[in-house]
């Protein structure tokens, strides 16, 4: 089962998540093999951290409860709040993958993670509109995508929005492309987060 996990951090705990670097890489490692994709979000600045992204394969909904609660930076109070869906990887890929097909990324692009929470008792109006929206997404925006796929509810049988992770020129792109989404015109989307975003993880050696 694949997983969406989304930590907005508390307000100026920027230092602390420094000082637990280490131990949250080590953390992460364990489930090296089962990441999609990982990364913090990011501040005007590009340096502060907002909150930090994760979306990993696991067996179950306590693996998941663990990944999310056993992790340093929330023990040690660095979130204010967790996000946890349901996913389900509509492109199959990596977000390491992703890189590789489209080398080192695409020159002057920004990248960014969507979050775009749908509004209750959508499924049936987001089912009838499926097909257009992977039409979008697909035929007008694939070399951007580098990981995009539905947020249900813990049973995976209600959709509760959508999450897209995109390397694009900059923001105002992103804002053009979600506006055009089929489900925002259809009015399914209560509110549409756009998060500046980075790829994460332990550091490669020099």
């Amino acid at each position: 089962m694949e997983y969406f996990f989304y930590c907005r951090d508390r307000p100026g705990s920027m230092p602390l998540r420094w000082e637990l670097n280490e131990a949250h890489w080590a953390f992460m490692d364990r489930y090296a093999e089962q990441m999609i994709a990982r990364g913090p979000t990011l501040a005007a600045d590009g340096e502060t951290a907002t909150g930090s992204m994760h979306i990993v394969d696991l067996p179950d909904a306590a693996a998941a409860h663990g990944f999310a609660f056993d992790e340093p930076n929330y023990r040690a109070g660095v979130y204010a709040d967790v996000l946890i869906r349901r996913w389900q990887n509509t492109l199959n890929r990596t977000m390491w993958q992703y890189e590789s097909a489209y080398a080192s990324g695409q020159a002057g692009h920004r990248r960014f993670l969507i979050i775009a929470h749908g509004v209750p008792g959508a499924t049936a109006a987001r089912d009838a509109l499926e097909a257009e929206h992977h039409r979008h997404l697909d035929r007008d925006h694939r070399e951007h995508l580098i990981a995009y796929g539905p947020l249900l509810s813990q049973d995976g049988t209600d959709w509760l929005g959508t999450a897209l992770l995109v390397e694009l020129p900059d923001r105002e792109a992103a804002e053009t492309m979600m506006a055009a989404e089929p489900y925002a015109r259809g009015g399914l989307y209560r509110s549409v987060e756009i998060h500046d975003w980075r790829f994460g993880g332990r550091p490669a050696a020099e």
